[in-house]
């Protein structure tokens, strides 16, 4: 019993001195990128394994995961649900700094919310036009949550 109760000590401790970084899987310049990009190009896992055209699409970024609002039909969506949720995230550009993560669908209403807020503030030219869109599209699952969390 000592022994586990200093093993979990030793975890805890660990867990408080690592940075974020560490934890989120993620360098510090991708995590810098992440907080100054306007937007993510996201490569979703085709059938064959290969990686989808990368899609230019806009991103919060939350919490070491990136989140999109996307409909449901979208290859995505579609490719998550067929339990292929791997997929590749450059940030910035097509060619810009890169990581694995894998996708999965969440209903956070908490999450939808800080969106919207964040896509006020970072898309303030093109988001009066889809404001409502996401609104109404989060209320009747025109919209989803795809939430990707980096890789180790």
């Amino acid at each position: 019993m000592r022994g586990r109760a200093y093993r979990f000590a030793i975890l805890f401790v660990a867990l408080l001195v690592l940075p974020w970084q560490a934890v989120a899987g993620l360098s510090p310049e991708l995590q810098k990128a992440l907080e100054n990009s306007k937007f993510v190009y996201i490569s979703s896992t085709r059938k064959s394994g290969s990686l989808s055209t990368p899609a230019e699409i806009w991103f919060l970024f939350h919490d070491g995961a990136v989140y999109v609002g996307t409909r449901p039909t979208s290859w995505r969506v579609r490719r998550i649900k067929a339990g292929r949720p791997d997929a590749k995230i450059a940030v910035g550009s097509v060619g810009g700094p890169s990581f694995t993560a894998t996708g999965s669908l969440v209903n956070d209403p908490s999450i939808q919310e800080l969106m919207m807020k964040t896509y006020a503030k970072k898309y303030p030219d093109g988001w009066s036009t889809h404001e409502q869109n996401f609104r109404d599209g989060f209320k009747s699952g025109d919209r989803v949550l795809v939430k990707y969390t980096p890789k180790s």
